[in-house]
């Protein structure tokens, strides 16, 4: 059930992005749109957000990867084994990003298809097997369920990272609302599935530590279970991919902008990539997945992924304004409402998490806030300087 509420916010800010990022065909996603509706303070500090999401989502599934190749690798579960796994894999990701957005989706479509394989046969074999008797249960607290839908969100959100690279893809203006909504319909019909499945046929899910594994084994022996952890590994070393390619894009759109260092805007002689963002960011996802936990980051990347998402659903009804009657490539019936509604929403998410966590994403905000002081002083600077000489004789 949490699944399909969850579903219900997030389909409705899928429906602003969707006809926010029709308006715009430059790389940059929230970034972007945050800048050109409210200004460069609040473009910046969205910007940064959305950047520090990425890494920590990185984070996250890095751990979540090293727990996977566990079953197949005891040994690297752990000290050594695990910190050189996870730079493997970020150098992999890294080298396949520097070499081109092409190289990057064809790995991306490659994975894609190889983690929907093994989870479709999932849940077309394990709906036999469902024991109805296990879906009985007291119902939650108030608390525990939207605790439970706030968790969620992790698993739904994403679908941003694809309007950030907008500036190098093909007539993102048509193609990216339709590839935002057709895609998490799928999404919350297979995630309904799996944890159907799940819950219908493994009575210690509650204490799995990889439970697709465990299901797999459950119906399919050995074998299964094997197959299903590849899967798994497939799957995030997807997502990981997808991040890759969208967190440099974010720093290299700030930096077109004026708003970081030149440098950052580099692009590669030969790949014509964006090769000093991939490796800054790249750094930052290996420090962070080295040092924290697969909960952790998840946690801290869903509370302030959702600070993003209200730049960009306050942007709709802004950016119909300002546009006049013209109006957008992609228009959302009723999209003042849709917009306030979803806001409402987010709210109600925020709402349900910890002042712990709270406070841990209004500090990466502070941060943020300095660092565009810092960056604006230093600018003022430079261009103070660079007056004083053209003055002189």
């Amino acid at each position: 059930l949490t699944y399909v509420v969850c579903a219900v916010p997030i389909f409705l800010i899928i429906l602003c992005f969707a006809e926010v990022s029709s308006r715009f065909k430059d790389t940059g996603g929230p970034y972007l749109y945050a800048r050109a509706t409210f200004g460069p303070v609040v473009g910046f500090e969205i910007g940064w957000l959305s950047w520090i999401v990425r890494l920590t989502a990185f984070a996250a599934l890095c751990n979540l990867f090293v727990d996977y190749l566990g079953y197949f690798l005891p040994a690297f579960e752990s000290g050594i084994g695990r910190a050189v796994v996870m730079t493997v894999v970020v150098s992999f990701l890294t080298g396949a990003n520097l070499a081109g957005v092409r190289l990057a989706s064809l790995v991306g479509n490659i994975f894609t298809v190889g983690k929907l394989v093994p989870l479709v046969l999932l849940v077309v074999v394990g709906i036999f097997f469902i024991n109805p008797e296990r879906f009985s249960a007291a119902p939650p607290s108030y608390r525990d369920f939207s605790a439970s839908v706030l968790l969620l969100v992790f698993a739904f959100t994403g679908f941003e990272m694809a309007v950030i690279p907008a500036g190098e893809a093909r007539d993102p203006q048509r193609h990216l609302p339709f590839a935002m909504l057709t895609g998490t319909a799928i999404v919350v019909v297979l995630y309904v599935s799996i944890q159907a499945v799940c819950i219908g046929t493994l009575p210690e899910l509650a204490s799995s530590q990889r439970p697709l594994a465990d299901v797999g084994g459950r119906l399919f022996g050995m074998t299964g279970s094997a197959v299903i952890s590849l899967g798994a590994l497939i799957s995030v070393t997807g997502t990981m991919n997808a991040i890759m390619l969208a967190a440099p894009r974010l720093l290299f759109a700030m930096a077109e902008q004026g708003q970081l260092p030149p440098i950052v805007s580099a692009t590669h002689k030969r790949f014509h990539t964006p090769h000093v963002a991939i490796l800054f960011s790249a750094v930052g996802m290996l420090v962070l997945a080295l040092s924290g936990t697969f909960a952790s980051a998840a946690t801290l990347s869903t509370i302030i992924r959702l600070a993003t998402y209200v730049a960009t659903c306050a942007a709709l009804p802004v950016l119909r304004r300002k546009s006049g009657h013209k109006q957008a490539p992609f228009a959302v019936p009723a999209g003042g409402t849709v917009s306030v509604v979803a806001l409402i929403l987010i709210a109600w998410l925020f709402s349900s998490s910890s002042w712990r966590e709270i406070l841990q994403a209004a500090a990466v905000g502070a941060v943020g806030c300095v660092l565009y002081a810092l960056l604006a002083a230093r600018r003022h600077r430079a261009r103070y300087e660079l007056g004083l000489e053209s003055a002189q004789p």
